[in-house]
């Protein structure tokens, strides 16, 4: 605590010493308690307890149990998977422990008569406090004197406007004095303020909804309800091969039955595609973040392929919170349009000018103007809503053209419709009145309007509006997506930027008061469909907004820049933030446009597209595998036959024709529009392959040993040679399911395959891996009917492509919902 310059002189003296200490020991301090939304334990256990991890770890410490560890490499995918999950959710959650709202910084209070300075935070109920200008206001008070107070509360309402403040008007926390000063009393503190209210609220954690993850774990949840009593079944059926229990046991070869019932479980859970979607969605963050646009949860990314709505704050996105001039209209023919602007920038070149007087001395800086002449000089007052100079030959005078109509002689009702509809097209109008002669000698103390006064001009100034809008507009409405601005600033002047900028194209926005607008959540969503732009929106209702959206099943992306933008970000299916926005904005938005650019939004929705189509694409390849590996489980069960091949082969064939094609195709340019049904149309891709891979399997694990005279159930070479052959099956087949689905192959696609092909058949040569993922290069008979019984797979693989669609679309289609 420090004492203060002197400020004006008050009757008032403040809370005592004492009672701030004691009110600030009962909890009322302007203290918020900093509560993490996860914690670390907890974002740990979410990511390390999953369903997907209990399945592959039981898996591999069965295979670690029997000694065979070649067969456990599979287990490292829970190690990398859950590592990307823990860094990505710890950076989300540093994110949002950051969260605050307002500047920590010392405040002015009078306490025992004296003004002392304090930290934010030692400010307590009942506090009278000093507000000046450029300080934001830490706490909700109500006003005791105001010296010309104006506020600026676009972070808390969207209005860009200042606001002018009396006493006994409330003022809240987060909002920023621009000019004058004011004595306040504290009446709400802590928790309790505007400003901490809106962050509790922001600070629920809520998690990303993919709809890759979500059809990936409802993969796995089906697969979890045959995985247990399948893995059981498979046990018993290849004790069964070997002899029974009793053999098996004294033996040993329950090891091998272990190791070849973690084959079936583990072919049947795509672990490769689990681990490609969190690679695939950090790829794109950093892809991302080259371009300035920072992705907080990974999961976000595909997002951005299924948005059709796009709400739209103007302040900050379709403008970027600036003033610009635009043009100045003379009133009358013999007007000295030079002259006019010479004055308009002395009027405006102020010790300390707002927005709009720096706005034109920018414009009029620009075409030459420098400072001229000023004798004497009226400032600008916000209770006069006027200034004025005298430059030796005449008074000017420059402010809100119906507070100076009011006090010229004559008849100006013509003037004041020129004036409104200048304003009704998003302009901020200033009227330029002249009066030649000396100025009067109480000019500056006493300052008044002469009516006598002349209007000469009329200054138009508007926001400035980003120059990428109109063009990133245009490419959402090309792209199928639904823009709307929502703002709390005036609905005409939204609606004319809503037109500068082509919001709805060839047509007219519909513009609309969110005042009027209903309270049902329902009926909100009706009204929602023929409205383009709403004004005057408070933060719960953009929230609404959002959730009448998500009623009519659309998936909703927030842009915005302010406090009052937060609920609703949080709320949207994907909240973007400008980088300029407030704390608490980028901290609950999982997409961040660093440099604030609104251009890269095509770039970001482009990057999720490619996500989604590309993913769609290689997603097949996984569930192929699951889908012959069911197939196949079921089989050994039900013929009790050793099982057709060990878990080291799938984990060589499954990374040349699965994994890392898999990761080069899911990098792919790739600019389709996201359709929904993602996961019927993977299964439906996926399920003539594995079919066709299964079935050849099983009839060449059935055939093979009868046509070569194996006894598989008592030797062991036999056995590895039959596991041979199926492996070169197996890598035929993935061959064609990649040729499938990395097709067309007349490109660069085509000669992926044939160097995986290629890849697949060395390996076999290779003494090093032949032994270590127990290959076989068949020579003499056994070569002989390797062949047939390739041939015989790829005519089984031919008629399961024709054949299984045609039965699929017997299948009924079922109404496709917002995915969320």
């Amino acid at each position: 605590m420090s004492a203060s310059p002197s400020m004006p002189t008050i009757s008032e003296s403040g809370l005592t010493a004492a009672e701030a200490r004691a009110l600030a020991a009962s909890g009322q301090a302007n203290a918020v308690k900093s509560s993490t939304s996860r914690s670390l334990v907890d974002i740990i256990r979410a990511n390390v307890f999953t369903l997907f991890n209990g399945i592959i770890l039981a898996a591999m410490l069965m295979v670690l149990v029997t000694g065979s560890w070649k067969d456990a490499v599979f287990g490292f995918v829970i190690i990398i998977n859950t590592g990307i999950g823990i860094i990505t959710e710890l950076k989300a959650k540093r994110t949002l422990d950051r969260l605050s709202i307002l500047v920590a910084s010392d405040y002015l209070v009078r306490r025992d008569g004296t003004d002392v300075e304090v930290p934010h935070n030692e400010i307590v109920l009942g506090d009278l406090m000093w507000i000046r200008s450029g300080e934001q206001v830490p706490a909700d008070a109500r006003i005791v004197h105001t010296w010309g107070l104006e506020l600026d509360e676009s972070m808390l309402t969207g209005e860009s406007r200042t606001v002018r403040k009396g006493d006994g008007e409330r003022i809240y926390s987060g909002s920023t004095a621009i000019s004058g000063m004011a004595l306040v009393k504290v009446e709400a503190v802590g928790e309790h303020s505007y400003a901490a209210t809106l962050t509790a609220q922001a600070k629920v954690y809520k998690k990303t909804v993919s709809d890759l993850n979500k059809g990936i774990n409802t993969i796995l949840k089906f697969m979890t309800f045959l995985v247990v009593p399948l893995c059981v079944l498979l046990i018993w059926s290849q004790i069964h091969a070997v002899g029974g229990w009793n053999t098996a046991v004294s033996t040993g070869q329950w090891r091998s039955a272990v190791v070849s019932a973690v084959a079936g479980v583990v072919g049947m859970i795509p672990e490769g595609l689990v681990l490609l979607t969190s690679l695939n969605f950090a790829l794109a963050a950093i892809r991302l973040a080259r371009r300035n646009t920072l992705v907080q949860e990974l999961e976000s990314v595909e997002t951005l392929a299924r948005v059709d709505c796009l709400n739209l704050d103007k302040t900050g996105t379709v403008t970027d919170g600036g003033i610009m001039l635009n043009r100045i209209v003379p009133l009358t023919d013999a007007a000295d349009e030079r002259r006019i602007k010479q004055a308009l920038f002395d009027l405006s070149n102020e010790g300390q000018p707002n927005g709009t007087g720096q706005a034109v001395l920018a414009g009029l800086g620009e075409q030459g103007f420098a400072p001229g002449t000023v004798m004497a000089r009226v400032p600008f007052s916000s209770a006069r809503k006027w200034s004025s100079i005298f430059d030796g030959d005449a008074v000017w005078t420059m402010g809100a053209p119906e507070v100076i109509i009011s006090h010229l002689d004559g008849d100006h009702s013509g003037m004041l419709e020129q004036v409104n509809d200048f304003a009704d097209d998003g302009n901020r109008v200033l009227l330029i009145t002249r009066l030649d002669g000396a100025a009067p000698a109480d000019y500056e103390t006493d300052p008044k309007l002469d009516s006598a006064s002349r209007p000469v001009a009329l200054v138009l100034c508007s926001e400035h509006i980003r120059d990428d809008a109109e063009a990133t507009l245009a490419w959402f409405r090309e792209q199928g997506v639904r823009c709307r601005i929502i703002s709390g600033d005036n609905p005409v002047t939204v609606g004319a930027i809503a037109r500068k900028v082509r919001l709805t194209g060839e047509r007219e926005p519909v513009s609309m008061d969110a005042r009027e607008l209903p309270n049902d959540v329902g009926e909100l969503a009706r009204v929602l469909d023929d409205v383009d732009v709403l004004g005057r929106v408070l933060p719960d209702q953009k929230k609404a907004i959002v959730q009448a959206l998500h009623m009519t099943d659309h998936v909703v992306a927030m842009t915005g820049d302010g406090v009052n933008d937060a609920l609703a970000i949080k709320e949207a299916d994907l909240g973007i933030a400008m980088g300029n926005a407030a704390p608490a904005t980028k901290a609950v938005a999982q997409v961040v446009l660093v440099d604030s650019k609104f251009s890269h939004l095509p770039d970001v929705v482009a990057r999720g597209r490619q996500v989604m189509a590309n993913m769609e694409r290689v997603a097949s390849l996984f569930l192929v595998k699951t889908v012959y590996s069911a197939l196949i489980s079921l089989g050994v069960v039900l013929t009790q036959i050793p099982f057709p091949y060990l878990p080291r082969h799938i984990t060589y064939i499954g990374g040349l024709t699965i994994g890392m094609p898999a990761f080069i195709l899911a990098l792919a340019p790739n600019t389709r529009r996201y359709i929904p049904g993602f996961l019927k149309r993977v299964v439906s891709f996926a399920l003539p392959g594995g079919i066709a891979t299964g079935l050849s399997i099983l009839c060449t694990s059935w055939l093979l040993p009868m046509f070569m005279g194996w006894n598989v159930q008592h030797s062991g070479t036999q056995l590895a040679m039959l596991r041979g052959v199926n492996a070169i099956i197996l890598l035929m087949m993935g061959i064609f399911v990649l040729a499938r689905v990395a097709s067309p192959l007349n490109s660069w696609r085509g000669a992926l395959v044939l160097a995986f092909a290629a890849a697949g058949v060395i390996g076999m040569f290779v003494p090093f891996v032949a032994r270590f993922f127990a290959l076989v290069v068949p020579t003499g008979e056994m070569l002989r009917a390797t062949m047939v019984a390739l041939a015989l797979s790829a005519i089984m693989f031919a008629l399961c492509i024709w054949i299984v669609p045609k039965v699929l679309r017997i299948v009924p289609h079922s109404k496709k919902t917002r995915q969320s």
